[in-house]
């Protein structure tokens, strides 16, 4: 599949042509990276069109992208214990599932597992294949519209739903049904209730709130006739620098467990009562298994734990969650001790289907089958022979892959048997939902019924949460609560900032473009307490600078501020120290506090972060974490009432340890089954289940008063960061580009009309690229991620850029070495004068030498190229990031 996005650059007019395939992890780019560096298209911020749907069998990673520890794992089944099935066998329901599955063609059951994304498929294409779901990814509505009506989601459900059992063309009557990440609410549509991230609702722990939550959220559902959401998350988070902390309710497994049986319940109904009624729609508990505890935080990376903590603490949400009945299981994106999940049989089946007794289907995450060794997003056998019911395959790819999974097992590559037992699944799901007998989704009780969007009553239980999310880190000398008839001043850009409070996975994927006119109902976090202090008596002056008049200095300042928007991977960061090297929010407290202005800060943030600093400046601090669209709820637990009596105490405790130092990123408190030194060493700033209250004597406070602001960074060690030795690191992948294509390698020679590349045995087998450029264009060979990587670490160190390089004859124009960031930035250096002919040799080049003015050193996407326009030979290998420079490093002023 080939993607065109058509833009400028430089004036240049390029077409960047993608061809790696579009996963839910690749991240916009800007064309500026031109040579290729444009990313894939994504989620519907900024959605390439499809020009031409030819086949293609380049996998989404590259050669080797995913080499990791190569020591075999030893397994050992009785660590799970055998789980009871959470719903009995029921022989006639079984009897209807064999009967059906009898008069299915072989087309017809692999329809039934390929799971297309609305973007990429038409009525037409429902009506000729009959796939056995769809869903609509982060940030894509019916017709493309951001603003699109519940009207017009029920539409498309509609259609699809009728062309599905159309058997004009395929001969097949089963309906589909349709997948939507609804992760803190319907969070695509316009107007839903959008309750806080996981992350708060973990601090609140209140597992009956949170089944009431999950009810809501199935409702609002419903009305645009949706069958089946993507919740419940149940990571459980050890490294706080991962992108998707922040969906993560704790990084406590027994939070994790019951709350996933809580959501599951309140999603499906429970499965002794209403379990599956036209009041509730099916769940999906995800991602199994280990993607919270990926090594470094690093999303979709490789998760090393032994399988006695994979079961103990990454798969207590799956004992939660399928003891409450959950009807499908998402597989993950990450790896387990170097096997992709997508294609690990032991898992999937020996574990999930086995020892937890789960006879419903487990379903791919975003093209994740493509990531499996020896697999592409077109075609992926090993993905199905390991457990694997349903295939997520948005982009065109869908069309490859179903027709290479039936000559597959044409062929024998899949055993026919696996294809039954998927798609008995699939149906046993579908008959227990109801939705053989169930009005179409235009007909159903819930459907159309708009005033359940954003409900007053639903907004209340989410204002409840937000209340009970927040956690009080200081309040020196009882400052809180305020009196409503104060002259309060609130700052911060994060203050009136819906989208900002809503953090990712709000209305678009990152949540970010989004404007407070894009949430009707909702309430920012200053208008509640313009409100609360209004109806007191009180003055409440917004000014996001900070600034006032002097004549009327305001008696106590608010400040809400805190990270921008993000999801998954887009939000992996390097060490936790908030606001690295551009400390605007401090200042600003600074500012307040030098004026001898008590200062309030609510800090909204998707993880907990070094704040030291900010502390400091502060005589009051709340973690709000990313409250959602009930910005009021705040006001209320920071203010009296008008009599001066506590409205709302807080309840939030610490459901995440609160690091001591940036580089602290797994402070984790121990757990009941760790043992040993190693295991509890624990010495964190603010231990797990730190919250104060009202109530709160002073021996409950941890003094947080002239913390050290030291970042410790020049102690910190880094190590030498390999992106190529031997083959390429994850989560890095090998492209080659022209000016107006990129395209991913998935075969040891590959060329365009710029260069050929192939790989060289230099001192070991496949160690090295031989790469001919031809002359006739510029042309580039680099590496690149699907999501942007914090190197700020190397670029606040003498770090380098470091390569072995060997080139067969005299350069006649330059040759640039290169990294490129997210956004406008592309620094190159011309090493054409240090390279000598027919030698291999080392080349080094500070990273000082390519921090521009546009240099965003915390967005690297790709943090290696080479280009030029010569005709040159050239071989190269061993591409570092050195975390201290050699003697012959090249320097910059």
């Amino acid at each position: 599949m080939r993607t065109t996005i058509t833009t400028n650059y430089d004036g240049l007019g390029n077409t960047l042509m993608n061809v790696l395939p579009v996963t839910r992890a690749a991240i916009m780019v800007s064309a500026a990276l031109v040579m290729g560096l444009s990313a894939c298209g994504q989620q519907g911020e900024t959605r390439s069109k499809v020009l031409n749907e030819e086949v293609s069998t380049q996998p989404s990673a590259a050669i080797n992208v995913n080499e990791v520890a190569t020591a075999k794992v030893v397994k050992d089944i009785n660590i799970w214990p055998q789980q009871a099935p959470a719903i009995k066998v029921d022989p006639e329901l079984e009897q209807k599932i064999a009967a059906l599955l009898a008069t299915m063609t072989l087309e017809q059951k692999v329809a039934q597992m390929i799971q297309p994304e609305i973007r990429d498929i038409t009525v037409e294409d429902m009506r000729k294949y009959g796939f056995g779901s769809y869903l609509n990814g982060g940030g894509a509505y019916p017709n493309n519209d951001k603003h699109a009506t519940p009207a017009d989601w029920i539409a498309l459900a509609e259609s699809f739903y009728q062309a599905s059992i159309d058997d004009s063309l395929d001969g097949s009557s089963i309906p589909t049904m349709w997948g939507t990440d609804a992760v803190h609410g319907h969070n695509n549509v316009i107007g839903a209730t959008l309750f806080p991230h996981n992350i708060g609702l973990g601090a609140a722990d209140n597992p009956k709130l949170i089944e009431q939550i999950a009810a809501i959220t199935a409702k609002e559902v419903m009305v645009t006739g949706i069958d089946w959401v993507f919740a419940p998350t149940v990571a459980v988070v050890r490294d706080d620098r991962w992108g998707r902390t922040y969906e993560g309710y704790s990084e406590d497994p027994r939070i994790v467990r019951e709350y996933s049986f809580a959501i599951v319940e309140g999603l499906q109904g429970a499965v002794e009562g209403d379990f599956l009624t036209d009041q509730h729609v099916l769940s999906t508990v995800k991602h199994f298994l280990g993607d919270g505890g990926t090594e470094k935080g690093v999303d979709q990376g490789n998760n090393i734990a032994s399988e006695h903590d994979l079961y103990a603490i990454h798969a207590q949400g799956y004992v939660g969650g399928l003891s409450a009945g959950a009807q499908s299981v998402m597989a993950s994106f990450n790896s387990w001790n170097g096997e992709k999940i997508h294609g690990n049989q032991y898992l999937l089946t020996d574990v999930l289907k086995g020892r937890f007794a789960f006879d419903g289907f487990v379903v791919g995450d975003w093209n994740g089958h493509g990531q499996v060794d020896g697999c592409t997003n077109e075609s992926c056998a090993q993905a199905v022979n390991a457990g694997l019911d349903i295939f997520m395959v948005p982009t065109a790819a869908w069309k490859p892959l179903y027709n290479n999974t039936i000559e597959q097992v044409k062929r024998g590559d899949i055993a026919l048997s696996r294809i039954d037992d998927a798609v008995s699944r699939i149906l046993r799901v579908k008959f227990r939902a109801g939705l053989f007998d169930k009005p179409s989704p235009a007909k159903r009780p819930l459907s159309g019924k708009t005033e359940l969007i954003g409900q007053q009553s639903h907004r209340e239980v989410a204002r409840q949460a937000v209340r009970e999310s927040l956690v009080l880190l200081k309040n020196k000398q009882n400052l809180l609560p305020l009196s409503p008839k104060l002259n309060v001043l609130v700052a911060g850009d994060a203050a009136d900032n819906i989208g900002k409070q809503s953090g990712g996975w709000t209305i678009t994927w990152q949540g970010t473009d989004n404007q407070n006119s894009d949430f009707p109902g909702a309430s920012s976090i200053f208008s509640g307490i313009n409100a609360t202090v209004n109806q007191a008596g009180g003055t409440a002056t917004l000014n996001v600078n900070g600034d006032f008049d002097v004549a009327n200095k305001p008696d106590v300042a608010i400040v809400v501020f805190g990270e921008e928007p993000y999801a998954e991977g887009n939000g992996d960061i390097d060490n936790l120290e908030y606001q690295r090297g551009d400390k605007r929010d401090l200042a600003l407290l600074k500012k307040l506090t030098s004026q001898g202005i008590p200062v309030v800060s609510v800090f909204i943030s998707g993880r907990p972060m070094w704040v030291n600093a900010e502390f400091n400046q502060s005589d009051a601090f709340v973690a709000a974490w990313l409250p959602g669209s009930e910005g009021n709820g705040v006001a209320d637990v920071l203010f009296t009432n008008a009599e001066g009596k506590v409205q709302y105490d807080f309840k939030g405790k610490l459901s995440f340890s609160w690091p001591a130092t940036p580089q602290q990123t797994t402070v984790n408190r121990p757990l009941d089954h760790q043992s040993g030194a190693a295991s509890t060493v624990y010495l964190p700033l603010l231990p797990y289940g730190y919250g104060l209250s009202y109530q709160s004597n002073l021996s409950e406070h941890i003094t947080l008063e002239g913390l050290s602001e030291d970042n410790l960074s020049s102690a910190q060690t880094l190590e030498d960061l390999a992106l190529f030795e031997r083959a390429v690191k994850s989560p890095w992948s090998m492209f080659i580009a022209t000016p107006t294509e990129r395209e991913g390698l998935s075969s040891s020679v590959a060329s365009n009309s710029a260069l050929t590349i192939r790989t060289m045995d230099r001192v070991v087998q496949e160690d090295a690229r031989l790469v001919k450029f031809n002359g006739a264009e510029l042309g580039t060979v680099g590496l690149i991620s699907n999501f942007p990587r914090d190197f700020r670490a190397f670029s606040d160190s003498e770090a380098a850029l470091s390569l072995s390089i060997k080139v067969d004859n005299d350069l006649t124009h330059p040759l640039w070495l290169g990294m490129a960031c997210e956004g406008e930035c592309r620094p190159q250096f011309d090493i054409a004068g240090l390279v000598k002919p027919s030698e291999w040799q080392n080349i080094s080049v500070s990273l000082r030498c390519f921090n521009q003015d546009t240099m965003d050193f915390s967005k690297i996407v790709s943090p290696f190229y080479l280009a030029t326009a010569a005709k040159v030979q050239l071989s190269f290998s061993d591409v570092v990031i050195q975390a201290k420079q050699q003697l012959n490093t090249v320097q910059c002023d």
